[in-house]
């Protein structure tokens, strides 16, 4: 997990794990832990220091020191990593202008640059590669072809260039790539790439290898023009295309050189020209690899007789259709498939589609439900998508491992809205449940996803009510609610904005499970801590729910209707008119503190604060000693039950005086004297030895 760990350094180049041959995963353990290359460590400390290290030009663009020089390896590895790491600009491109670097392999993906930036910092070089896949607009396709064609080595040497998601201006019309003459690889998957441009590109000299996905492409009958020099052709998901099955047929059958093809589609467009190929005899006699996942009307009985009738293939994509079952695939010799039948196919299917967000979801799908009872550690697989939501489900990483908390908070909570199957669907609610506690309060209150993601979640808690289901996606999406309105006013907001008050009550209604009313009355005690939405709960409906599960034998629940009742009493300007109530609720808060066992007792639910400052209030309220002595109880509770977190707490909050005070106070109840005497002692047990100045000082005061 060397990478996830660190994501500012580059990932290595490391051959994908066989997941069956490295069950036990020897392999990836001893390679994951091995350290970076002195040359890469060499390479981040130098774009660290960067502008320290480089001069000014008058443009305010970087320029090398006079006599660096840097070997065509370095150089190309030095820009990898720049771009990995997001550090190409236009004020830092610029140090590649000139011939202090030289480079061949150009890696600028993702990369924010503009066209003038480019053709200054990279178009002079002797290129043999360039990987501009999803550049930033500033850098349109048309330009990035005009800036290579301006040097006429690169037009005759040129042998790949990979444009994938890469913008085109609306205006724009052919793309003349002819004048590359030298281009052997080509991809524009995701770009806006006609049939006019195919036409063009068909021409190219030396083309062996071309990927048209999901491109604008309508009619392929220009391929026949490279048909005795395409080796590879790739047009997954090609969804405009209007030809007849019998005559796209017909141009693949004029494709006799053709070793790779990918005609892979969504499973939602239900296509079956799939199923038409693998009944053509003469067709595709020299291929050895060839992908139709997603493809319809597919069996095991038409792939295998396929196969036999072309013994040299090494590769086969099933996933996403009915195939791949059958005996006949783990028996062929060489031949490795990328399915859902198996561990794997699935581990082919996670190392091939990386970049296909509907088979990587397949795949994780496929996953997920092989691995859910799996006892036995695999490395190798969790190598395969290690930075993906499936990972992220593992508490241990979300808790522990260092990671951009808050982007990964924005991706889940967009996706959870995308109202994907099941099985996914409750991976995000884990996920967010878990991370939502890993924010602060800071963070919460500037994610914009925030109100959607409360609107998706109560959606789907409103749904499984009304079915009457309380499955393992309920518990999560009640804790997942939970978890956001902790010490978030803007989610408790959003959700009394979207009836959340009302859903939870007909949750109440509805299920008695002790589970589902400790997580329904946490997320209310959220709400009541809020003093300008804690009215909201003073309603006959919310209040009868809330007083009867004061009375509950679980601890848990009782404890959570407890502090909603002292929070809203605590406030009197909510009881002007029924102050009688108010009373009696009080007197119920205050039985039910005495039937409870001691506050270092265990409770089933794991209670968790971001922050003690909530029960500060509460516990300086001597009016109503039943409200300070759940507060009490409360502070005592969790300082018992984790005093290096929340003992520490209370000296960086400023609480332990309030203590003192109670301790101290005529007014206070022996009983809250006695608690807060506890406290006290149990804080100076835990921190005698402690030696923080902040804690030895309160110590001291303590003492005194």
């Amino acid at each position: 997990m060397v990478h996830f760990l660190h994501p500012g350094h580059t990932p290595r180049n490391i051959v994908p794990p066989e997941a069956q041959k490295d069950a036990l995963g020897c392999c990836v353990v001893q390679e994951e832990a091995s350290p970076y290359t002195l040359v890469n460590i060499c390479l981040n400390v130098l774009i660290a220091n960067l502008e320290k290290l480089c001069s000014e030009r008058p443009d305010g663009t970087l320029c090398l020191p006079e006599y660096w020089s840097f070997p065509q390896e370095v150089a190309d590895r030095f820009l990898r990593v720049m771009t990995w790491q997001g550090k190409l600009t236009d004020r830092t491109a610029s140090i590649f202008r000139g011939n202090q670097m030289k480079l061949k392999l150009v890696n600028i993906q993702k990369a924010k640059i503009s066209t003038a930036a480019f053709i200054k910092a990279f178009c002079h070089h002797k290129l043999i590669e360039l990987n501009a896949t999803a550049v930033h607009a500033d850098l349109p396709v048309p330009d990035i072809i005009s800036g290579l064609c301006s040097n006429s080595w690169i037009q005759q040497n040129l042998r790949c260039l990979l444009l994938d998601s890469t913008s085109i201006p609306q205006n724009s019309r052919l793309l003349f790539f002819s004048q590359l003459t030298g281009l052997r690889i080509l991809s524009v998957f995701n770009v806006c790439f006609h049939t006019e441009d195919l036409a063009n590109v068909s021409q190219l000299p030396r083309l062996e290898s071309l990927d048209i996905s999901n491109t604008l492409v309508t009619d392929i009958s220009a391929l026949l023009t490279c048909k005795d020099r395409l080796k590879s052709l790739t047009m997954h998901y090609l969804k405009c295309l209007s030809m007849t099955k019998p005559q796209i047929l017909a141009v693949i059958r004029g494709l006799t050189c053709l070793l790779h093809l990918d005609i892979s589609v969504h499973r939602q467009l239900k296509s079956d020209l799939a199923f038409h190929l693998l009944q053509q005899k003469d067709i595709l006699p020299n291929v050895v690899s060839l992908d139709i996942s997603g493809g319809s009307c597919i069996t095991d009985e038409a792939v295998e007789l396929f196969i036999q009738q072309r013994p040299a293939m090494q590769f086969v994509g099933l996933l996403a259709t009915d195939a791949g079952t059958s005996d006949f695939f783990t028996a062929k010799q060489g031949l490795r498939v990328a399915g859902g039948a198996s561990m794997s196919q699935i581990s082919e299917a996670l190392s091939r589609y990386r970049n296909r967000s509907c088979f990587m979801k397949e795949a994780l799908c496929r996953l997920f439900t092989e691995t859910f009872s799996m006892e036995v550690t695999m490395p190798a697989i969790l190598k395969l998508q290690k930075n993906c939501l499936l990972s992220l489900t593992n508490s241990r990483i979300l808790v522990d491992v260092p990671f951009d908390r808050f982007d990964a908070a924005k991706f889940v909570m967009r996706w959870l809205c995308k109202h994907e199957n099941p099985k996914m669907q409750t991976m995000a609610v884990s996920v967010t449940s878990i991370l939502a506690l890993q924010l602060s309060p800071e963070q919460m209150a500037q994610l914009e996803e925030l109100f959607m993601a409360v609107k998706e979640l109560l959606a789907i808690v409103k749904q499984k009510t009304t079915k009457n289901l309380d499955d393992v996606t309920l518990l999560f999406t009640l804790k997942a609610l939970w978890n956001l309105t902790d010490g978030s006013p803007a989610a408790c907001k959003h959700f009394i904005e979207n009836q959340g008050l009302e859903i939870f009550i007909q949750v109440l209604e509805t299920f008695s499970e002790s589970a589902i009313q400790s997580k329904v009355l946490g997320l209310l005690n959220n709400i009541a801590e809020i003093r300008e939405l804690s009215s909201k709960l003073v309603t006959e409906d919310a209040l009868k729910h809330i007083s009867s599960l004061l009375c509950s034998r679980e601890m848990e629940v009782s404890y959570f209707a407890a502090g909603i009742i002292a929070h809203l009493t605590s406030d009197r300007q909510l009881w002007i008119s029924r102050d009688f109530q108010r009373r009696a609720l009080l007197q119920d808060l205050h039985a039910a503190i005495q039937n409870w066992p001691s506050s270092s007792c265990k409770m089933t639910a794991l209670v968790t604060y971001r922050s003690l400052k909530t029960f500060f209030p509460l516990l300086g309220n001597f009016s109503q000693p039943e409200v300070q002595l759940w507060a009490l109880w409360a502070v005592c509770h969790v300082c018992s039950k984790n005093p290096s977190k929340y003992c520490k707490m209370l000296v960086e909050e400023e609480g332990l005086q309030l203590l003192c005070d109670i301790q101290e106070h005529s007014e206070a109840t022996p009983q809250a004297q006695q608690i807060a005497a506890s406290i006290l002692n149990d804080f100076r047990m835990h921190f005698m030895n402690y030696q923080r100045p902040t804690l030895s000082n309160a110590l001291l005061n303590l003492r005194d």
